[in-house]
């Protein structure tokens, strides 16, 4: 199962990241997992971003780090908002560093830097406000067939 593929202590130190982002910014960064991409990454990506209801933030300035471990593929997707005002080629940069941390077996660490390079960005341009709500889960979620 996907969800056995990382440690609970793994897992932990994700959703962890994903909080300390968000602390820092009105925007929303998730985290699904699958063992296997059913489609072409980026169309799962989509798909996902759709089915998790990211496109709901006010700013639309929500982040998915999509993975899928048994196929190798991964997709991050940033909402119009965010991929607006990031710099060219941000996002292959941090794929790129997860792609490293991945080889290494470090995957957790892979996500948890990935995480922090994307909350620093949507703080630079999405500062938290005093009136902040959390307006997505920051559990990681998994694929169907892992309920």
């Amino acid at each position: 199962m996907t969800q056995d593929f990382l440690s609970q202590g793994e897992k932990s130190q994700i959703t962890e990241a994903i909080a300390a982002a968000e602390n820092m910014t009105s925007g929303e960064i998730r985290v699904h997992l699958e063992r296997k991409c059913p489609e072409d990454v980026l169309d799962r990506a989509a798909f996902l971003f759709e089915k998790l209801e990211m496109y709901k933030t006010e700013l639309r300035n929500g982040v998915l780090f999509y993975i899928s471990f048994d196929d190798h593929k991964l997709a991050i997707l940033g909402d119009a908002g965010i991929n607006a005002v990031v710099p060219d080629g941000f996002w292959d940069k941090t794929k790129d560093l997860l792609i490293n941390a991945f080889q290494s077996g470090e995957y957790s660490r892979g996500l948890s830097e990935g995480i922090r390079l994307a909350g620093a960005q949507l703080k630079e341009h999405f500062p938290v406000s005093t009136d902040d709500v959390n307006e997505l889960s920051d559990d990681i979620s998994f694929g169907e067939d892992e309920k």
